[in-house]
């Protein structure tokens, strides 16, 4: 099982407030200081386009009549853990993400997939009892599915794939949403006439690779289900990052920088995967000599938000630019488990 909560942080402050509960929320930076992005947006206010990590300035001019609100980090992380604590309880082997999302593996609890829905239901109700918040679970053979089944009825959702499911389940839907393909890859991939997963999972790798490198044949195995990751808890990282080497030799900037984007993107889907925080981001540069260097930054407290991986990576690259590049790799160390986070790591 996959366990989404919806909207997490907006819908407790709707809760806290019930004068919010049908209003558009967006909680995150202060629109009015114009920097800062949103941290999270409720489902009214997605409908006027908001998202997570949007520049909270765009958010404004989406939604003016959103109401907005700083973020309450102590009070989120404290709904967060009694609500990890009820999902610890129904099963052995358990992976908590994020704050608002974990990983249960209850193919000891359960003896069919009806048994894991009632399952399902009743974690649904508990929550919903003791916190009054909605979650949305996907229920499948792997981390994967699982996890792309939680999103697909949300808000409140509960999807079952079964085995012999998972292709047609995952054929139709766009490939956007296989895990670490971003805006950019998604752009590239249609066009090459990649516009769903079924489309991605017939592809020949041969016509990937120069493109995408090695990550062509995991994206294919992925978008054909195919997900060997345990159930987990993963105490022993000391970090996470991902390197590209380029088929060509990059020396204009847009190029470089667009590189880059894509590759933080895939970062942050192996921190929120891991469920880290980071506070250091090292930059890798190999130039077309074979030259290498690296420049890192230590932030003064922890983060996992996209925004500020391109933002601190997409400064470190100023250094290097003007010279021909065949690599770059982004590595976040430093790193903390979430809900071991307390609200000193956010002052």
């Amino acid at each position: 099982m996959h366990v989404d909560m919806d909207s997490f942080f907006s819908a407790i402050e709707q809760r806290e407030n019930p004068e919010l509960r049908g209003k558009p929320v967006v909680v995150g930076a202060d629109p009015e200081k114009g920097r800062g992005v949103v941290s999270a947006a409720s489902y009214e206010a997605r409908r006027y386009g908001v998202r997570s990590a949007m520049p909270i300035t765009m958010a404004k001019k989406l939604c003016p009549h959103c109401v907005f609100l700083p973020v309450r980090h102590e009070l989120y992380w404290r709904v967060s853990k009694r609500i990890m604590q009820i999902l610890r309880s129904y099963a052995a082997r358990f992976q908590q993400v994020s704050v608002d999302e974990a990983y249960l593996d209850v193919t000891d609890v359960v003896k069919s997939y009806e048994e894991a829905a009632e399952l399902a239901r009743r974690i649904k109700r508990e929550i919903y009892e003791k916190e009054r918040l909605t979650c949305s679970i996907g229920i499948a053979p792997n981390k994967l599915v699982a996890k792309i089944a939680s999103d697909y009825r949300k808000p409140d959702g509960l999807t079952v794939v079964k085995p012999g499911e998972v292709e047609s389940f995952l054929a139709p839907l766009p490939v956007r949403k296989i895990p670490g393909i971003g805006p950019r890859s998604e752009a590239l991939l249609k066009e090459l006439g990649i516009n769903t997963v079924g489309d991605l999972a017939h592809c020949d790798v041969q016509k990937l690779i120069p493109h995408f490198g090695r990550f062509a044949s995991r994206l294919v195995l992925l978008a054909r289900g195919v997900d060997e990751r345990e159930v987990r808890e993963r105490s022993k990282v000391k970090s996470i990052g991902r390197e590209q080497t380029f088929p060509r030799d990059l020396e204009e900037e847009e190029e470089l920088r667009a590189a880059l984007e894509e590759l933080a993107e895939r970062v942050h889907q192996d921190l929120e995967e891991e469920g880290f925080l980071f506070r250091t981001l090292t930059l890798k540069v190999r130039f077309a000599s074979f030259e290498t260097h690296t420049r890192a930054k230590t932030l003064k407290s922890h983060h996992a938000d996209l925004a500020t991986i391109k933002e601190v990576s997409q400064s470190l690259l100023s250094e290097f630019l003007g010279e021909k590049i065949r690599l770059l790799g982004i590595r976040l160390s430093k790193l903390k488990r979430r809900q071991e986070v307390t609200l000193e790591d956010f002052v």
